[in-house]
């Protein structure tokens, strides 16, 4: 039997309800289609001559949205093109939806700071009032929580021009939630790359793992380590009071060359006790001892100055 579950989205306002003007066709929703109204206040759709079956405003201080429905959920809306001889797209057992805001980012640039949802941007608040929607259609009208893989952004999406626009045949067989930019016989691009694994995430409760390197540049690595993280100035640096504080480079730097002077004297000792223990044990005189001992320094500190700067320089 057609028409059947509830009929009416709860907290959804009919202060603009069209049913009783266009009657539209029963049907058993199957389908939910997204739009976006490329607008920011409620349309008057013509007098709903153009209407989907629910719109969604957002509300920016309270972070919700507010919902207003104006055809039942089984009945047939108005926001898609019917092309004469082909399938069926209104009546075609689907529940429309606009989203109020943007898909357009020359739109959304034109905007500004005026206060709009860019839906391929949309805050996690308006994502999870769409996906309780969504959830509830499947809940309550068994709609599948799924949809098309392709979401391409505006304007590519316009027409067919990613590949993502179905077949009609494809839109026959179809069931689950896509968006206007997917029905046959329609050129609009929205709702663009709206998140949607996101919204079906949320929608089904599963969670997605973020990539928590997602979005950060090899510029913005370099800056946190190159030059946000300051370190302060060793005490015995030459230019420790008009330079108190260094890079994190610097500071390797002059790691590094304590480093190799550390190599260069643990070098000496150890030949300096080295020869000692040998001379002590021949027998020779302490000025003999002293003589051989500075040379073997010596020569144990020119020897690992040769290869710490072989090193460095390969």
């Amino acid at each position: 039997m057609a028409g059947t579950g509830p009929q009416k989205y709860p907290g959804a306002s009919t202060a603009y309800f069209y049913q009783n003007r266009y009657g539209g066709d029963i049907q058993e929703v199957n389908v939910v289609v997204l739009h976006t109204t490329e607008g920011r206040t409620l349309p008057d759709y013509g007098g709903g001559g153009s209407a989907p079956n629910l719109t969604a405003v957002p509300d920016f201080a309270a972070q919700k949205l507010r919902w207003y429905q104006h055809f039942d959920i089984d009945r047939s809306s108005r926001a898609l093109v019917n092309l004469a001889g082909g399938v069926q797209t209104n009546t075609n057992n689907v529940c429309q939806v606009e989203l109020v805001g943007t898909c357009d980012p020359a739109t959304h640039t034109k905007w500004g700071s005026s206060q709009h949802i860019y839906w391929p941007q949309a805050p996690d608040w308006a994502l999870a009032e769409v996906a309780a929607f969504l959830r509830w259609m499947n809940a309550n009208h068994g709609v599948p929580l799924t949809g098309p893989s392709k979401w391409p952004a505006y304007p590519a999406s316009y027409g067919n021009g990613s590949g993502q626009r179905m077949t009609g045949t494809q839109w026959n067989a179809f069931k689950g939630v896509c968006g206007h930019m997917h029905v046959t016989e329609n050129d609009h691009g929205d709702p663009g790359a709206i998140d949607f694994p996101k919204l079906i995430a949320l929608a089904t409760g599963d969670t997605i793992e973020e990539d928590p390197m997602a979005g950060i540049t090899k510029q913005d690595i370099y800056d946190a380590v190159w030059k946000t993280d300051q370190l302060t100035a060793p005490a015995d640096a030459p230019d420790v009071k008009t330079n108190p504080t260094w890079q994190a480079q610097s500071t390797l730097r002059d790691i590094q060359t304590r480093v190799r002077a550390m190599q260069v004297a643990e070098a000496g000792q150890s030949a300096a006790i080295a020869k000692l223990a040998q001379l002590i044990g021949s027998g020779i005189d302490t000025a003999q001892v002293v003589t051989a001992v500075q040379q073997a320094i010596s020569d144990a500190v020119v020897k690992v100055s040769v290869d710490v700067t072989s090193s460095k320089e390969s």
